[in-house]
């Protein structure tokens, strides 16, 4: 898994890196099919976008993005919109074949029930 720390228009510390890195790959435990991480921070008058693109195997690539005023607080707010993202999908693709009945079968209402006693 690789984690690529991009910035436009701007310089970034090495302490900063550091720790956009190490958040990044916590991303790995919501979900273990992560391949890379591609966070880019863009400083524009004054403000900063951080943006986190994720790209998982079997074509499933995830974007969040968010803009502040200091890189760190922005960059948190968009990794906990890429966490609730990967959440949902996994909770998604793990649930969809429980989600389901038996074919044929239909789940009987008490609404339905009471209306012809």
């Amino acid at each position: 898994m690789h984690v690529a720390i991009t910035c436009k228009h701007g310089q970034l510390s090495a302490n900063q890196q550091e720790y956009m890195t190490r958040k990044s790959e916590k991303l790995l435990t919501y979900f273990e099919r992560v391949t890379a991480i591609n966070v880019t921070a863009t400083f524009e008058k004054g403000r900063v976008r951080t943006e986190i693109l994720v790209d998982a195997e079997h074509k499933h690539n995830f974007v969040a993005n968010d803009v502040g005023d200091e890189l760190i607080p922005t960059f948190d707010v968009t990794l906990h919109k890429m966490e609730q993202q990967i959440k949902k999908y996994k909770e998604k693709i793990q649930d969809h074949r429980r989600a389901h009945p038996e074919m044929g079968q239909e789940p009987a209402s008490d609404s339905e029930s009471e209306e012809f006693s």
